[in-house]
């Protein structure tokens, strides 16, 4: 588990880079380079505030070496007060 200050999505990473997706740490926060198929359908998913789950990885490797999970949660005022 990662934590970070902000994301960078980029729907840069073409098809045939052999990746479904990459992540890396970039300062004190994350960037996750997708397919512009996939960069669709996570705004889709942004739009509907339905939860999303990007696998990152190469595309022929037997186990995913990660997963970025966008999970909408409950809205907590109580944080950072002050």
């Amino acid at each position: 588990v990662t934590g970070a200050s902000f994301f960078v999505f980029s729907g840069a990473l073409k098809s045939s880079s052999g990746f479904l997706a990459k992540s890396s740490i970039v300062e004190d926060g994350v960037m996750v380079q997708i397919t512009a198929e996939n960069m669709d359908s996570l705004r889709q998913a942004l739009r509907e505030m339905k939860d999303f789950t990007i696998t990152c990885g190469k595309v022929d490797a037997e186990d995913p070496q990660e997963h970025v999970h966008i999970q909408w949660v409950e809205d907590d005022k109580n944080f950072s007060k002050g």
